[in-house]
Order: structure tokens, then sequence, then C-alpha cells
């Protein structure tokens, strides 16, 4: 089997709910992943859209959230998560702070992918690192990679 994360608040591929958008609360949503390979150490969670600042000329890639070394056996996130499971370290965003910041697209429907990386090590600490600087660090010791889709638009 292999590594699956998903959301019970969004079907793959389908809208986000405005509650998890900057249109709503901007709280992150429910999310769940199984099958996370055997001689995992850490997991890593990325959050990011391809499509900013237009899907009909994207220009960027917008990061909306960074999370390293969650324990391998944790079984996902809840809603609007206010304390991540222990040892579990924050990335920057592209806001240039730390935690969730839910989908806010200028124009059209964007896409966002929610990355669950299995990693065969612990990272050091990285301090704040931005997405850059944490996928450097992981180079190397991805054992596997699952993905998640939804979108939004206002």
């Amino acid at each position: 089997m292999s590594m699956l994360i998903q959301s019970p608040a969004f079907e793959q591929g389908e809208a986000i709910p405005a509650i998890y958008t900057c249109d709503g609360k901007d709280i992150s949503p429910p999310l769940e992943w199984a099958n996370v390979p055997a001689g995992t150490r850490s997991l890593v969670l990325v959050v990011d859209d391809p499509d900013a600042p237009d899907p009909a000329a994207p220009k960027m890639v917008w990061v909306h959230w960074v999370l390293y070394n969650l324990p391998p056996d944790t079984p996902g996130l809840p809603e609007a998560v206010s304390e991540l499971p222990a040892g579990t370290q924050e990335g920057i965003n592209d806001w240039q702070r730390t935690g969730y910041g839910g989908p806010c697209p200028p124009i059209g429907r964007h896409r966002y992918f929610f990355k669950l990386y299995a990693l065969d090590t612990l990272l050091p600490d990285l301090g704040k690192p931005t997405k850059e600087q944490l996928l450097q660090a992981m180079q190397g010791h991805v054992i596997e990679e699952a993905v998640c889709m939804g979108t939004y638009s206002h």
C-alpha cells in the first residue's frame, strides 16, 4: 500500500471549504495519513500553490505551510491544529511567518498541494527554514511522498 494523505473536509481535486481560507477563519483543515513506510524516522508536510498569482500565467509557487520532524506514528493533524505533535518543527511560509496560511488567491481558481514526505532520518534543527532550505536538507532522505490536492477561488 502506498502512503496516503487526505482531508475529511474535501475530496481529492475538489474545492477546499471557505472556512480554511482567508474568506473564512483561515484555520488549517483536518488532515489524515496512512501507510507510512517502514523505516520512516520523520515526516515533512509542505502545502503550496503553484498557480500564483494567476493560474492563467503562474509566476511562482506560493508556500502556505511548512512542518518537519513530525513523528512517523502521527496519524494526521486535527482541524485548526494549535498544538503540534511533540518534536515537530515549523518552517516559514511565504507570508514570512510560521503556521498555516490558507488559500487566498488574488485571481482565478488555484490548486493547493498538501505534500507529505516520509524521511529515513530525523532532520537537524534548521531554525525556521524556507521550503527551499527544507527540501535541500531532505535530499537523499525521502522514502516516499504522498499528495492531496484541493482547489479554491473567491
